[in-house]
């Protein structure tokens, strides 16, 4: 059953075994159709997510209607967890970019295991460091690092360890995770390919063929 997933988190992993039970018992599950918005920066939070199978964005959206694309969450992903603890609205939007089936459970059964164990608190703190430490980075790349250099560094950690990996996502959300316009990603792109660092095959097929110069490239 997918809610079984739950138990794979780093928050609820170190639950007892009834406990955890007993949190599956409230969760639901939900699926989303590709580009269906889960919901959109300034919603009212209830609920916290674990994706079961499917990838969602994390997004925020200018003034003029370009999106940007802070993280890409694949299965076995915990998100929507912050305001558990000030009832904020959402701060980002979250939207479906294949098929998703999530686990959805509701803030009040995991506050209740919180208030009877407060020592999980302190991974709540690790968790929220991690995020913190993601967007340091993020702002630190946007600062420093030209589009090419984004462009290497995004395709590098789609790859993970393989050098033939499929682009997980379209040019267009590739672009909004790189923070640039789709016309500069694909130069960038392009160059890779004309260096020898880069081979395409069909439309999102990628071969890695010279992984030291992309990572060189990355960051600088």
């Amino acid at each position: 059953m997918e809610r079984n997933l739950l138990g794979t988190t780093d928050l609820f992993a170190p639950l007892p075994p009834e406990v955890l039970e007993g949190l599956r018992a409230q969760a639901t599950v939900r699926t989303l159709s590709r580009n269906e918005w889960l919901f959109l920066k300034g919603d009212a939070s209830d609920a916290l997510y674990v994706i079961d199978e499917g990838r969602v964005a994390i997004a925020t959206q200018s003034g003029d209607g370009r999106e940007t694309v802070l993280a890409v969450l694949e299965d076995g992903a915990l998100f929507g967890e912050l305001p558990l603890f000030d009832d904020a609205p959402r701060s980002a939007d979250v939207r479906a970019l294949a098929d998703t089936t999530l686990i959805e459970l509701g803030y009040e059964p995991v506050r209740r295991v919180l208030r009877e164990r407060p020592e999980l608190l302190w991974v709540i703190v690790r968790l929220v460091v991690q995020r913190l430490r993601a967007t340091d980075e993020a702002l630190a790349d946007a600062v420093f690092l030209d589009v090419p250099a984004r462009t290497a560094k995004r395709l590098l950690d789609m790859a993970g360890d393989k050098d033939q990996f499929a682009l997980p996502v379209t040019q267009e959300e590739l672009a909004a995770i790189v923070g640039a316009s789709r016309e500069r990603v694909n130069k960038a792109i392009s160059l890779f390919v004309r260096l020898g660092w880069l081979e395409i095959e069909g439309r999102s097929s990628y071969r890695i063929l010279d992984r030291e110069s992309l990572q060189n490239r990355a960051t600088i």
